[in-house]
């Protein structure tokens, strides 16, 4: 099995901080994004992402975020078959200690 690429929420923190663009999906539900999310991200609740597809760019490297790095894992192993990009933010939102927005 590929592995798939992670980055750390502290190394997605200090490039936001230093001004990066990045493609940050959300993939909790909506009562969790209710109390924070990152405000880059844009938020497609997991078991949507199949019906979300055409939103997503295959030339784009997208961060996927949940609470926990665990839905994240599971939904960038998924668009990676699919043929997109996909990095999991491992930690998830529990390890995030830059700046949050309810949604």
């Amino acid at each position: 099995m590929k592995m798939i690429p992670t980055i750390t929420a502290e190394e997605v923190r200090q490039k936001l901080e230093n001004g990066e663009n990045l493609a940050l999906i959300d993939v909790r539900e909506d009562v969790e994004v209710a109390e924070g999310m990152i405000p880059q991200a844009e938020h497609i609740v997991m078991n949507t992402i199949p019906d979300n597809l055409d939103r997503l760019d295959k030339e784009t490297d997208y961060i996927i975020i949940c609470r926990s790095g665990m839905r994240s894992e599971n939904v960038s192993r998924y668009l990676i078959e699919n043929g997109y990009k996909a990095t999991n933010m491992t930690g998830g939102m529990l390890e995030y200690t830059g700046e949050t927005a309810p949604k």
